[in-house]
């Protein structure tokens, strides 16, 4: 039996503050001495009567003097020896030693010894109080443990019997009340409803829990701070049992929640009170405010693990005992829990708890069902694109390091592209002398009253607190601490590259890796330049890359050199024969879109390495070109002719006369021996029919030299755009075209176009004649030239 529980009431929070702190220590103290000490003492107690209650069951008690008389075994010994035969001295003789207790006199059935109480500590009369009082077949009285009295001796716990109730009444009045409640059922039979009942009875249930949710939503957000306790009947909602509703029901309240915590959470980080604060007397106000702040974390968290709980559930296929919910059910729960977790992932990256809702949504990014992975990575994509300064794309580009190395590189590819929406534009670098510079330190007071006068202190002083609000105003700490946390991220993403580069080069993330290395090639460390471009080479001589991917390999290739790699003296011309050779891949199907890919490379190529590139190079690249315009959609087609434009320097291809000895070799792999000096670009002859207006302005335009000026000359819509966008702005994704085509005139319905209105004034007219001459009778011989001619 455990000892009684301590009732007393804690002592309220303004008397603790009226009282000194080693006051209440030692009150403590003392308050845990004497608890301890009576339960030991109640406990030494307890083991005392179990022990004595033990000895006491475990032997019979034997009274003193209880002789039994034994029966005579042989009557016939009792009748040869009468008592009539005896002398009356001997019969007085027996009758002194049968009062005396002797070993003759001894009952022998008992085993316990005469003399026992010299042998034992206890006698058999100790043992016999010990006894307890009371009959076998009584039943066991059960006690109630009162506060114990204490005296001089020492503590004396109190008890009070139990009262008994008797079972056999209340067993009588249960048969009763069963067996009235059956006759009463079977009286009154349930009613059976139909199937449109049961849909308006359940109807109308989901209205009143509507209706509830509503309201409850209603009070929180018209005053959270005094309404804060309806958060948790709220959430108690998340538990419906009713199997009609149940499955809507969570729905809604899991929304309900997500859109109240959006709108009721502050814009700044909750952190836990310390002892020395909440120990701290504060204003009504202040207290209110942290109440309110204390139970919208505590709310918060529960919530969220009701999201977790649903999701594992799912994951798991597991039921509850209740059976409330089926196993399908459980997957739009799941959906519906995950889509909450995404906006809480998205709306609050400065709360409480995010980090904890990061590693429950990235491993969900590779899950097998294609809808909750599409949802978990655009919601990923959302946080790095409104994530400026990386504080939350730190914690998400940490848990996908991860969970690729984990899983040893079997994840989604969809995974890694996620990388690719972050906003990491510049990392830090080794720094100059003058950055590494420290910088300029305000003098201390003693400094100032030292070497300065007065009024000179009275100046300092004014303008050291015109730089200190400068620097505010610029910012520099929150700048370096963007570059610190953009170069942290930087380098786990690019670890996670080369290790995929390293060991998984025929996995299915590579593209992913290949896409990423060519965004961010430009911010990657000088030291690694050497070994990548190897790498990247090696993989597009293994032909194992689509051409997809060998383009990516390309573009980072190019990016690497065009940025820090200029500093490198290294000649891409493999690069170049790679691009070179591949262009006559693209067509107007499926590789139509690889085009934006091709006009970065293009880009990098031959703008930003305008002086490493050779005339022949160049014009090889320009007739190519050219001649892939007339293969591709209208947007490639727009886009190539632009680019041509920035290649045209000279009017050398424009004209038939060759230059040089040699002729074109259009099927050359190697641009610079082509011989493409030698050939025209009659491909825009061929351009200046096309369908597209646009590019038939084009194809004018780079027929008469690619003018700045007059009237070959582009207006300013098309001119100042670049190459890509001029790909997206006129792409027919949407089964568009554009510019759009011009609307026929509706023609109105009860006017009819005859057949005469199509036909020409002179032909109308000799129309109208041979159907004035007078038809011929008789049958008509369609023979008859035939036979003539015979004849």
């Amino acid at each position: 039996m455990k000892p009684r529980k301590n009732t007393k009431r804690v002592p309220s929070f303004r008397k603790l503050l009226k009282t000194s702190k080693v006051k209440i220590e030692n009150k403590l103290k003392n308050k845990q001495y004497k608890q301890q000490s009576t339960a030991k003492k109640y406990r030494k107690e307890q083991r005392k009567l179990r022990q004595a209650v033990k000895d006491a069951a475990a032997k019979t008690p034997v009274p003193l003097e209880d002789y039994k008389k034994r029966q005579p075994e042989r009557e016939e010994e009792e009748e040869a020896l009468p008592l009539d035969m005896m002398d009356e001295d001997d019969l007085k003789l027996m009758e002194e030693l049968a009062q005396k207790a002797s070993f003759i006199t001894r009952d022998l059935s008992s085993s316990e010894p005469v003399h026992a109480k010299k042998r034992k500590h206890e006698s058999v009369i100790e043992k016999y109080e010990k006894m307890p009082r009371r009959m076998q077949t009584e039943p066991e009285k059960e006690l109630i443990h009162l506060l114990p009295i204490k005296d001089k001796r020492g503590i004396i716990p109190q008890t009070m019997e139990k009262p008994v109730v008797e079972e056999e009444e209340d067993e009588e009045s249960e048969v009763e009340t069963v067996a009235a409640l059956v006759t009463q059922a079977a009286e009154e039979p349930l009613p059976v409803l139909t199937t449109e009942e049961l849909l308006v009875h359940r109807r109308q249930k989901l209205q009143e829990k509507k209706t509830h949710i509503a309201a409850l939503a209603s009070a929180i957000l018209a005053d959270p701070e005094n309404n804060i306790k309806k958060l948790k009947e709220l959430r108690s909602m998340l538990m419906e049992q009713d199997p009609n509703v149940a499955v809507i029901v969570r729905k809604l309240v899991m929304i309900s929640l997500m859109e109240i915590f959006k709108d009721i959470t502050p814009s700044y980080k909750i952190r836990p009170l310390t002892e020395t604060e909440k120990n701290t007397k504060v204003r009504k106000e202040t207290q209110k405010l942290r109440e309110f702040e204390e139970g919208l974390v505590s709310q918060y968290r529960f919530f969220l693990e009701n999201l977790e709980q649903t999701v594992k559930d799912w994951k798991q296929r597991k039921l509850k005992k209740s059976n409330v919910i089926s196993l399908k059910a459980y997957k739009g729960l799941a959906e519906v829990a995950v889509k909450c977790l995404c906006e809480l992932l998205v709306s609050l990256p400065h709360f409480n708890f995010h980090n904890n809702i990061i590693v429950l949504i990235v491993p969900l990014m590779n899950d097998a069902s294609k809808q909750i992975s599409e949802m978990c990575c655009d919601a990923v994509k959302n946080l790095f694109k409104q994530d400026k300064l990386g504080v939350a794309s730190i914690g998400v580009v940490k848990v996908i390091s991860g969970l690729v190395k984990s899983r040893n590189y079997d994840v989604r590819p969809e995974v890694l592209m996620t990388l690719l929406h972050l906003r990491i534009k510049e990392v830090e670098v080794k720094k100059d002398a003058e950055d590494i510079a420290p910088k300029k330190r305000f003098m201390s007071y003693k400094e100032k009253r030292k070497n300065l006068s007065r009024m000179q202190r009275k100046w300092k002083k004014a303008e050291e607190k015109l730089e200190r609000e400068l620097l505010e105003v610029e910012a520099s700490e929150s700048t370096e601490k963007k570059l610190k946390l953009h170069t942290e991220i930087l380098n786990i993403v690019f670890l996670t590259y080369f290790r995929i580069l390293k060991k998984a080069q025929k996995s299915p993330l590579l593209p992913a890796v290949l896409e990423g290395l060519a965004k961010f090639a430009h911010l990657i460390n000088l030291e690694f330049f050497d070994d990548l471009l190897v790498v990247l080479h090696s993989l597009i001589m293994s032909e194992v890359l689509s051409h997809r991917e060998s383009l990516h390999c390309v573009l980072s290739a190019f990016y690497i050199l065009s940025g820090q790699g200029d500093v490198l003296n290294i000649d891409p011309l493999k690069f170049y024969t790679h691009i070179y050779k591949t262009l006559f891949k693209l067509h107007a199907g499926a590789t139509n879109d690889d085009v934006a890919i091709v006009l970065q490379c293009l880009d990098v190529m031959f703008m930003r390495r305008r002086k490493q590139v050779s005339q022949q190079r160049a014009l090889a690249f320009l007739k190519r070109l050219s001649t892939l315009a007339l293969h591709v959609l209208p947007n490639s087609t727009i886009s190539i002719l632009a680019t041509n434009r920035t290649l045209m320097h000279t009017d050398l291809l424009l004209d038939n006369e060759s230059q040089g000895s040699g002729l074109y070799l259009p099927a050359l792999e190697e641009p610079e021996y082509c011989n493409a000096q030698n050939t025209a670009l009659w491909e825009l002859h061929v351009l200046r029919r096309h369908y597209h207006p646009v590019v038939r302005k084009f194809a004018d335009h780079l027929v008469a030299g690619a003018p700045s000026e007059g009237s070959g000359a582009l207006g300013p819509e098309l001119s100042r755009r670049l190459p890509t966008e001029l790909f997206e702005a006129y792409s027919m994704k949407g089964m568009t075209f554009n510019p759009q085509i011009a609307s026929v005139t509706p023609r109105k319905k009860g006017e009819i176009l005859r057949g005469e209105s199509f036909l020409n004034e002179d032909l109308r007219e000799l129309v109208q004649t041979e159907l004035g001459k007078a038809a011929v009778q008789g049958a008509l011989d369609f023979a008859k030239h035939l036979k003539a001619s015979v004849s």
